[in-house]
């Protein structure tokens, strides 16, 4: 476990939509200025970077160390999904710590809405013939997502609705409760000028979208769009000599990985292993608070990827903030929403603000620890947990 001595120093992010006419290189530019702008720092002063590729329609380390002119000596790349979000910042972390680079830039930018999916035939007329498969499909059979296209498994959302299904059947929980988890992120994304869905949604809207891929709906699902969004790890000395009031990395947990980890659930709610069906916190995920100095109930609020609404209930329940079975209660009565007993991803997350891989998560992290997240700040915001149903962490802890 790695804690203290490294802060996030500045954070940006470029604006979001859908077909935006404009490269991801392009929107990674303006997330990465934003944030050296943030810092008081300029592209000079920056000699690191880690990317979330986001592929295909993402922009890679590679291309983007030549197109905006940087000069590195720390640099690498993950595939670009959510679960590496932390990872990239946990690395910058060692990076600083070890001396490798000074200012490490972490990032992703995409421009996913005009993207064609690789297994689509084109006609000469432009009409899609053959498979229509999602990349992800492409991209691996089985494994952690529960993706096999052998027998039609071939997204990630067809994982996370397997483990929906599940959870319900176990449980006994319901799609009306899931709704309240939308609903929540939607009312924050209402307060968030840069959101790209600010329209009102309610548990009736849920309950009459359709379904996806049983049991959840339209409103399950996260948004296809383009954006960037960046944030600058540095060390908390280096840090405190900066324009904005650093943010430290107070505790971090890396991934884990094996048989026994299913991403869209605790071990032992999945499919691929045997444990025990009824999770309890351990050793593991206990340690992450001890290093922090806190306990669970300091938490101010808990951020969480949410490709797909539910993998919020697994995440509630993995870091032990409810037990296993009690999220979807939990959940509702406006407990996640804001001025609610712990806000959940205030800025309307990948369900409502953007998708930038969690990128966008970390950003509104810092900006509520340094109290400027204007309609939708939580009053005296100190410690803020980033926490995975996948078993990687961060605890965030404002210096105001």
């Amino acid at each position: 476990m790695l804690g203290g001595g490294a802060a996030i120093c500045g954070v940006g992010q470029s604006a979001y939509g859908r077909r935006m006419g404009r490269s991801a290189v392009e929107l990674s530019a303006d997330a990465l200025s934003a944030a050296l702008d943030d810092a008081g720092l300029s592209p000079g002063d920056l000699d690191g970077m880690l990317v979330s590729f986001g592929s295909p329609g993402g922009a890679d380390a590679d291309t983007l160390a030549f197109s905006l002119g940087l000069n590195l000596r720390f640099y690498s790349q993950t595939w670009g999904h959510g679960r590496f979000t932390a990872t990239c910042i946990q690395h910058a972390a060692m990076a600083v710590r070890s001396g490798m680079a000074d200012v490490v830039a972490c990032m992703a930018g995409v421009s996913f809405s005009g993207v064609t999916r690789p297994g689509r035939v084109k006609r000469a007329r432009g009409s899609a013939v053959g498979g229509d498969r999602d990349h992800e499909g492409a991209r691996e059979g089985g494994g952690g997502h529960g993706e096999d296209p052998v027998v039609g498994m071939t997204s990630p959302g067809a994982g996370a609705a397997l483990a929906a299904q599940r959870y319900f059947d176990r449980f006994g929980a319901t799609s009306k409760q899931l709704a309240a988890v939308p609903v929540a992120f939607r009312k924050g994304a209402m307060a968030n000028p840069a959101a790209i869905m600010r329209d009102p949604l309610t548990v009736e809207d849920h309950q009459n979208a359709r379904f996806v891929c049983e049991p959840l709906r339209l409103y399950d699902y996260c948004l296809v769009n383009d954006g960037a969004a960046c944030v600058l790890v540095t060390s908390l000395e280096r840090a405190r000599d900066l324009r904005k009031a650093p943010v430290e990395l107070a505790a971090m947990l890396p991934l884990p990985a094996g048989r026994h980890e299913f991403i869209w659930a605790w071990p032992g709610l999945g499919v691929a292993q045997q444990d025990d069906d009824t999770w309890r916190p351990g050793t593991r995920e206990d340690a992450l608070y001890r290093e922090a100095g806190i306990d669970r109930a300091d938490l101010d609020a808990f951020f969480t990827y949410d490709a797909f609404s539910f993998v919020v209930w697994p995440a509630l329940e993995r870091w032990g903030i409810c037990g296993a079975g009690e999220a979807a209660a939990f959940t509702q009565d406006g407990r996640i929403e804001l001025g609610g007993e712990l806000p959940i991803n205030t800025h309307g997350g990948l369900l409502s603000e953007s998708h930038v891989m969690a990128w966008n998560h970390q950003v509104e992290i810092v900006r509520q620890l340094r109290g400027e997240a204007g309609e939708r700040q939580i009053p005296d915001a100190r410690h803020i947990q980033w926490g995975n149903v996948y078993g990687d962490s961060i605890i965030y802890r404002g210096t105001l």
